[in-house]
């Protein structure tokens, strides 16, 4: 079996024994990269010296006999808008095209002492904002399963170099939907922790109350085993959790006794496609034929979370960006009159349309005579939003539902209507505003052979939980082993 069909696992237990070299392995998946990424244009940047250099050190460990961590050969991609200290970072924005931070991310840093192989910076939104990543400043990617078709977003290279098996893992950033929905589009597993699971220290910022940063994989054994190497706590960040972290990847086998699925009806209403709605029926019923009871549940306050999370986003965003001015931070234009022309055409020339749009959102929210009427309102039903969710989890062991409305968009197709791109995040916007854990896995296609997701959600720090639930349709269905035909 090639390399790239074997999984992170496998990857590194042939390592530890000797039977595959942590270069072969680097080298196979470079020309991998080299041979189809022209097409799908996943990554913003690979070093191919840094990657092999990595795979060299770690061979000459093995070969000392000196003890491999638990990702040891197995190349790991990193979103670009975390931090690797002297890579250069940009958040694919003009803005940052010349950023070399001068530290690593607190996940990063976790890579590396476990052993794997940093394999490049993906393609995304420009500061993670959109969802189809064709708000990237330097590169459109394209969906593996068909190129006509967007991966999602934001983290879509990150979804796109999984699902192309360009590198067994990867870390995308998830603020509204940004690992889910890609990773549904893509035919992946992707998953958003539960906020302060992961540390967030090292991740560019882009709504600081709802960013989290996940693994994505083709598997949930791979997944469970990426997301116990990043969790845990880290002082850097006030809003770590310092809780246990559970051995996933140990549990993960372990089926769920009376499971008891709650099935929300708002996420069954218009606008849902029907094929996108029959493959999730038909993976609630795999769940019902092994003895899952589903339940019905209401979350009401779900048809105000895209209007709460555009103001609470935007806001947060509006502040974080603000250091962005070509002096403190960032680009700076080269023609200017005084100091404030050089200010706002540092940003309107770094800055693209979407984040531009976003920043006046934000800014609009919190100005004085607004901030009562939007943001404050908006705080008020995000509470609601998370007691909805409180009030059905004591029925239910988790909530299922669709991950987006439809199966992967075409590219352009909604470039030029904001609001119906933002509307493809309709599921999994809650999520986020309720700090809540959120799985993503593949249950089925449409008839154009594009992947459909189902969405797992679970209550705060029950990730364990949510995976032992995903692993049980992955048990009895093979909709995690296909692999989408790539043409050079």
């Amino acid at each position: 079996m090639p390399i790239h069909e074997l999984s992170a696992c496998h990857i590194q237990s042939e390592f530890q024994v000797g039977n595959l070299k942590a270069v072969e392995i680097a080298k196979h998946f470079l020309e991998r990269v080299r041979q189809y990424d022209s097409v799908i244009k996943s990554f913003l940047s690979l070093n191919e010296d840094d990657v092999l250099q990595q795979a060299e050190v770690l061979d000459r460990k093995r070969q000392k006999g000196e003890d491999l961590g638990r990702l040891a050969g197995v190349p790991v991609a990193l979103k670009d808008n975390l931090c690797v200290n002297g890579q250069v970072t940009t958040c694919a924005s003009k803005m940052l095209q010349q950023f070399r931070p001068p530290y690593s991310a607190h996940v990063v840093e976790r890579l590396q002492r476990e052993n794997a192989i940093l394999f490049g910076k993906c393609n995304l939104d420009e500061f993670a904002m959109g969802s189809s990543t064709e708000n990237s400043a330097y590169q459109k990617a394209c969906n593996p399963w068909n190129v006509q078709h967007t991966p999602g977003g934001s983290s879509g290279g990150s979804a796109a170099v999984v699902a192309a098996s360009f590198a067994p893992l990867a870390l995308g950033s998830d603020t509204g939907g940004s690992i889910r929905q890609p990773a549904s589009f893509c035919g992946i597993a992707g998953m958003k922790p539960s906020y302060g699971r992961v540390s967030r220290y090292g991740l560019v910022a882009f709504a600081s109350s709802l960013d989290q940063i996940g693994p994505l994989a083709s598997n949930l054994s791979d997944l469970s085993l990426l997301l116990e190497v990043i969790a845990g706590y880290d002082h850097r960040d006030s809003t770590s959790v310092n809780t246990d972290v559970p051995s996933y990847a140990a549990t993960l086998n372990q089926p769920i006794e009376n499971l008891v699925i709650g099935v929300p009806d708002e996420f069954f209403k218009e606008g849902l496609e029907a094929e996108v709605e029959h493959a999730v029926r038909e993976a609630l019923k795999v769940y019902q034929e092994h003895g899952a009871q589903i339940v019905p549940v209401s979350l009401p306050h779900t048809k105000y979370a895209v209007s709460v999370y555009y103001l609470v986003a935007t806001a947060e965003a509006s502040s974080n960006l603000a250091r962005y001015d070509g002096v403190h931070y960032g680009y700076r234009s080269r023609q200017y009159d005084s100091m404030i022309h050089m200010y706002s055409k540092s940003r309107g020339e770094g800055f693209g349309k979407e984040v531009q749009r976003r920043i006046m959102l934000g800014t609009y929210a919190l100005s004085s005579g607004y901030y009562d009427a939007y943001y404050k309102k908006a705080l008020q039903v995000r509470r609601l939003i998370k007691q909805d969710y409180d009030a059905a989890f004591k029925k239910c062991d988790v909530i299922m539902g669709p991950v987006t409305p439809t199966p992967a968009f075409k590219l352009g197709e909604k470039s030029d209507d904001p609001l119906s791109m933002y509307l493809s995040d309709i599921y999994t916007i809650s999520c986020n505003l309720a700090g809540i854990v959120g799985l993503s896995i593949n249950c089925g296609q449409n008839t154009g052979g594009l992947p459909i997701g189902l969405q797992i959600l679970g209550k705060e720090f029950e990730e364990e939980k949510v995976l032992r639930a995903g692993r049980m349709f992955e048990r009895v269905t093979d909709w995690h082993h296909r692999r989408p035909v790539m043409k050079s």
